[in-house]
């Protein structure tokens, strides 16, 4: 199989999922095409010789219905030899988006792809695309279908995590990222949205809320007592997980990944790729896999993936320098960390979705250059990068610095 190398990676700044927030007025077709741009640009692209674009997005209606992706290609001013399609599994649709493009080149399809995903949550809200799984009892029932704030509760339950942990957890969130930004961590691959007269609109991560204290978040209400006692839906998950007298309800707006807007893409290639661009590969991509886990539990799939990755590759966690979990919620990651026993200080070293925000079908490709980034500043070799998904899925990919 043809190796596959990352050769560049690049985002946006994360807005406020709301129609206060600084991307709001930018349309998501328009923040997948910013990405495109500053893809093209730093890297000096023929973009006559771009294979496929590919990108993750979870909600693809209104503005970001009709393959978005083509459209953004249209509006970055992208060669018209130069294809485009859109992927969904959920929050892991951009690190898919990579591993879809990756699996092309190793298959000798493509030479160049460029991969990632967008989602502009407060132009287009969570769900808009609705679906069998939210809606058709046929599908509900043999998927214990719950709200993703019900099933992180029943994971803070089973594995025996307290308000005080998932808070504690989401503090040090706070603190990371904002160390992150504070020292220039994420200056290589932040690209700043600008208007049409070429102002900023964002330069930086605006979900970030870094003075936050335990006793700030100890003031927050839980989230997700409602719709599991009021909505039967806590009945849902005792009936799949018997073991469990009652959910402790424990997640809120403080120790959950914040709905925000955001855009990002990798640029990878063959060998034979970056020759023809003239570039150097950064990393390049070891290994992968997507796994289903328990659907009522729901997010625990990276641990399920996880195992299923190393497995296949012949890895093992002490063959792994960083680990990138997206901050879905407090519990998931810390059910990652007691599952492999790995210390705090080798998992989301810059923080995560709890402090920045989890912008759906971007969220993947963004953590994966977060983390090569890391990599290179620290002068390590390998990440995993894995998110949870919805209906119970997980989505891993190794890379390995060249």
């Amino acid at each position: 199989m043809t190796e596959v190398f990352i050769y560049d990676h690049v985002r946006t700044p994360r807005g406020r999922g709301k129609k206060d927030g600084a991307l709001h007025e930018v349309p998501s077709v328009r923040l997948a095409a910013k990405t495109l741009e500053a893809i093209r640009d730093r890297n000096g692209l023929n973009t006559d010789t771009v294979d496929d674009i590919i990108m993750g997005c979870v909600d693809p209606v209104m503005d970001a219905g009709a393959v978005i992706t083509k459209a953004a290609a249209f509006e970055a001013g992208y060669s018209n030899k130069a294809p485009g399609m859109q992927i969904s599994r959920f929050c892991a649709s951009g690190l898919d988006a990579v591993n879809f493009g990756a699996g092309k080149i190793a298959q000798g399809a493509d030479d160049i792809v460029i991969a990632g995903g967008v989602e502009s949550m407060s132009r287009v809200g969570l769900g808009m695309s609705g679906g069998a799984w939210y809606m058709d009892p046929s599908v509900n029932f043999p998927a214990f279908f719950m709200p993703q704030g019900v099933s992180a509760d029943l994971i803070a339950t089973k594995y025996g995590f307290s308000r005080t942990d998932v808070d504690a957890y989401a503090v040090e969130s706070q603190k990371r990222a904002a160390h992150a930004w504070e020292k220039g961590y994420f200056n290589k691959s932040v690209i700043p949205v600008k208007d049409q007269n070429g102002l900023t609109i964002l330069d930086g991560d605006e979900h970030m809320r870094p003075g936050t204290d335990m006793q700030a978040l100890a003031s927050l209400n839980p989230s997700f007592q409602m719709p599991g006692e009021m909505g039967g839906f806590e009945a849902v998950g005792i009936q799949a997980h018997p073991e469990i007298e009652r959910i402790n309800y424990v997640h809120h707006a403080g120790n959950s990944s914040g709905i925000v807007d955001g855009a990002s893409v990798v640029l990878l290639g063959s060998k034979a790729g970056g020759e023809s661009m003239g570039k150097k590969p950064r990393a390049r991509i070891k290994a992968f896999a997507n796994i289903g886990s328990d659907p009522a539990l729901m997010l625990t799939g990276p641990v399920d993936v996880t195992e299923k990755l190393l497995k296949r590759s012949g890895m093992s966690l002490s063959d792994i320098d960083l680990f990138e979990l997206n901050e879905a919620f407090a519990a998931v990651v810390l059910r990652y960390m007691q599952a492999f026993d790995i210390d705090h200080d080798r998992i989301n070293v810059n923080g995560g979705a709890i402090a920045m925000g989890h912008p759906l079908g971007a969220t993947g490709a963004m953590i994966l250059g977060t983390v090569l980034d890391e990599l290179e500043r620290r002068d390590l070799n390998t990440a995993l990068v894995t998110l949870c998904i919805g209906a119970g899925m997980g989505t891993a990919t190794v890379i390995e610095r060249v």
